[in-house]
């Protein structure tokens, strides 16, 4: 969907909040739109909310934020210096993964940050936001840490955090891809 002339991510994130387009909106505790600098280079893309995401209604606060954050930081970027959202703003029931019908109902949210944000690179973490994002059937072992230009953005598919969570080697990989996106950023300066 298009930007709207009044269009702002204070408009979408308000409309998140209040949405009941999927079965979703009726076990969330809190919709989770996403958070960051509106004028980012790059957007970091989840699945879902967890459970600490819906219980404070932001993004990547849990186990994973934390991750992620000291990802970031390892290359010189902060929290604040990126958005950071999911591919469906509400938190599916114990984590399963999102259903399709709730992804498409989503997708209007997504674009639309997009939109607004205009960022040169996309980064899809994980199989959920891979196949959403980038309408690709691969996985992420086979996609992550290597950038595509789909129009006139880059996407650089890399593992969710969660997955260094539960196997400890995917950090180094990850650590490995943040290397390679702050690369890419620095030759978009």
């Amino acid at each position: 969907m298009a930007t709207q002339p009044q269009d702002s991510l204070v408009k979408v994130s308000s409309e998140v909040v209040g949405c009941t387009k999927c079965r979703l909106c009726e076990t969330r505790r809190n919709a989770v739109p996403g958070e960051g600098l509106e004028s980012s280079k790059v957007i970091f893309v989840g699945e879902a909310p967890g459970e600490q995401e819906d219980a404070q209604g932001r993004p990547f606060v849990g186990a994973a934020g934390k991750l992620l954050n000291e990802l970031l930081a390892s290359v010189g970027l902060r929290r604040e210096d990126v958005y950071i959202t999911n591919v469906v703003k509400c938190r599916p029931p114990k984590n399963r993964p999102p259903r399709k019908d709730e992804t498409t109902a989503c997708r209007p949210y997504l674009d639309r940050q997009i939109n607004l944000i205009t960022p040169q690179i996309i980064c899809p973490m994980g199989n959920s936001a891979i196949h959403s994002l980038m309408d690709s059937d691969k996985s992420v072992t086979e996609l992550h840490g290597m950038p595509f230009e789909i129009g006139k953005i880059t996407f650089f598919p890399m593992y969710h955090p969660a997955a260094a969570l539960y196997t400890f080697q995917l950090r180094k990989v990850m650590e490995e891809d943040f290397k390679t996106l702050k690369g890419l950023l620095n030759a978009l300066k």
